[in-house]
């Protein structure tokens, strides 16, 4: 909820202004150990969890208070708010805020954070969020909201091109949207990325792509049609940027593109799709 004056009479409130105007660290680690939910029995639930803390943080990009409670509660920190009781995270709900939220920044530290866990490894490739239960993935997330800078992010770290529970993957959730031409570039974007990491296979949308060949054909060229369709291997240009990918450090990624020796238009997929 937007607050627009704070009460200084509420810490709950001045904690949440803090927020919201970036104040230092210090000072909202300060606000949030003071007491709040005064009609809480259980004094532990009187104060901002540090998953508490961290969902702040990322609805208000604030990134030093982002980096100070990973550094310092990375268990604490990546609980679910609503299920922070649990030993062990269900659901990747903070990665799934910063999808939502395109916090490209912070989703790197908390990917950072959960490979250094032993309990977090595999956070990355939890359900997003506890509701609904549909069994989508971060990745999915970022196909579903087209951002295809934090769907190379994921891919570069690791993340798994899986089916849902109803058996989509994210490359279909971006075929299906394909359909449409609004948003080509950011579509188109995302499953260039897509292609670069994962093999095309457990599509949905295969059929659709036989039965409608003019179209698809037309739209991603003849070589990734067939490709798409087993019909023929990876192109040499995607295999070979898949191979200069894996040894790039995900953390800065389109610096470390930008510095290689390789052709402008290799360059330009990250930036303008095929």
């Amino acid at each position: 909820m937007a607050i627009d004056q704070p009460n200084p009479f509420c810490p709950s409130d001045r904690f949440c202004w803090a927020m919201k105007c970036h104040d230092p660290v210090w000072k909202m680690e300060n606000l949030r150990v003071q007491i709040h939910f005064e009609w809480e029995e259980e004094f532990e639930d009187q104060f901002y969890s540090p998953s508490d803390a961290l969902y702040y943080a990322v609805i208000h990009n604030h990134i030093p208070y982002a980096r100070y409670l990973l550094i310092c509660f990375a268990e604490d920190s990546l609980k679910v708010p609503e299920l922070k009781h649990d030993q062990f995270p269900r659901y990747a709900f903070h990665l799934g805020l910063c999808i939502t939220h395109n916090r490209p920044e912070i989703l790197i530290m908390i990917i950072e954070t959960s490979r250094q866990v032993l309990l977090l490894q595999s956070y990355i490739n939890l359900e997003k969020s506890f509701y609904p239960v549909d069994g989508k993935t971060p990745l999915h997330l970022a196909c579903e909201l087209l951002r295809p800078y934090l769907v190379l992010i994921l891919l570069c770290y690791g993340a798994e091109s899986r089916p849902d529970n109803m058996g989509q993957t994210p490359m279909d959730e971006i075929l299906t949207q394909l359909w449409t031409r609004d948003n080509l570039k950011l579509k188109m974007q995302c499953l260039d990325h897509l292609l670069l990491f994962t093999p095309p296979e457990n599509l949905q949308m295969r059929t659709d792509l036989r039965e409608n060949c003019e179209y698809w054909e037309t739209l991603l060229g003849e070589d990734i049609y067939a490709y798409m369709l087993r019909e023929r291997p990876a192109p040499l240009s995607l295999m070979s940027m898949k191979k200069v990918l894996q040894q790039l450090p995900p953390s800065n990624l389109m610096v470390s593109i930008e510095s290689l020796p390789i052709p402008r238009s290799l360059k330009d997929r990250f930036t303008h799709g095929f």
